[in-house]
């Protein structure tokens, strides 16, 4: 069977599964999506060269919500020691490599945002005193 459409098979029993749904709005339903994955994934499979002129940019590969690997084009909110490790590369040796400094982290911004945040409302370095 068809890649498209057993992914819109599943989100047609899914939305089935929670409203009433007609034969007609079923079948109208599966057609519509077969076709829109099929277009999505035929504009994704064009789309490789835009991609990799991206990844070879590492300024803009540390987003807000994001971080994408430039080795394989993946988004993460953290690049952690085992995906690196996928990879062959340690965090240091993916630093150098793609020109981040050192004490870069390899985290979304708004995710090192939050952990800033929420250690300085910690402050466990004044608890730390007390003991």
């Amino acid at each position: 069977m068809d890649d498209y459409l057993k992914h819109a098979l599943e989100i047609v029993r899914a939305q089935a599964s929670v409203r009433n749904m007609t034969e007609d709005e079923m079948n109208s339903m599966i057609k519509t999506l077969t076709q829109g994955i099929k277009e999505a994934m035929d504009v994704e499979q064009d789309k490789p060269e835009q991609s990799e002129a991206f990844a070879l940019d590492p300024k803009k590969a540390i987003k807000e919500k994001s971080i994408v690997c430039l080795e394989c084009n993946k988004s993460f909110k953290v690049l952690t020691k085992k995906h690196l490790a996928i990879h062959g590369l340690t965090p240091e040796e993916y630093k150098v490599k793609w020109g981040y400094k050192k004490n870069t982290s390899l985290v979304a911004k708004g995710l090192a945002r939050e952990r800033r945040k929420k250690m300085q409302d910690m402050k466990l370095w004044e608890k730390r005193k007390k003991n």
